[in-house]
C-alpha cells in the first residue's frame, strides 16, 4: 500500500467513473490496465491510493490524460463541454478489477 496518507472521504471522490469503452477494454486486454474518468485536480498518488483503497488491488503505475472538451453549438450561442481528465491505471501481475459486482 501508500505510504502516502490521504483522507478517506476525499480518496472515494476522486473516482468519478470507470470508462467502459474499446479503447478502455484494449488497454485492459494489452496492458491489465483500467480507465477511469477522475476529478480534474486529482493527483496520481490519490488516484493509486483511491483503487487500491476501494478495488483493495495493488497499482503498479498511474498515467493521466486531459481531454479537452469539445466546442459546441448551443442553439445560436457556441459553448464547450467540460474537460475531463483520465486515468490509466497499471495493476500489477496477477490482480485484476470487476465491475459486475461478482465477488471473486
Amino acid at each position: 500500500m501508500s505510504t502516502v496518507k490521504f483522507a478517506e472521504n476525499r480518496l472515494a471522490q476522486v473516482l468519478v467513473a470507470p470508462i467502459i469503452s474499446e479503447k478502455g477494454t484494449m488497454a485492459a486486454e494489452k496492458h491489465n490496465q483500467v480507465l477511469f474518468k477522475v476529478l480534474r485536480d486529482a493527483t496520481k498518488p490519490e488516484i493509486k491510493a483511491a483503487v487500491e483503497l476501494l478495488f483493495k488491488v495493488e497499482v503498479d503505475s498511474v498515467q493521466t490524460v486531459v481531454q479537452k472538451g469539445k466546442a459546441k453549438k448551443f442553439g445560436r450561442s457556441m459553448g464547450r463541454r467540460d474537460h475531463v481528465k483520465k486515468a490509466y491505471v497499471a495493476l500489477k501481475a496477477g490482480q485484476e478489477l470487476n465491475f459486475s459486482g461478482e465477488a471473486s
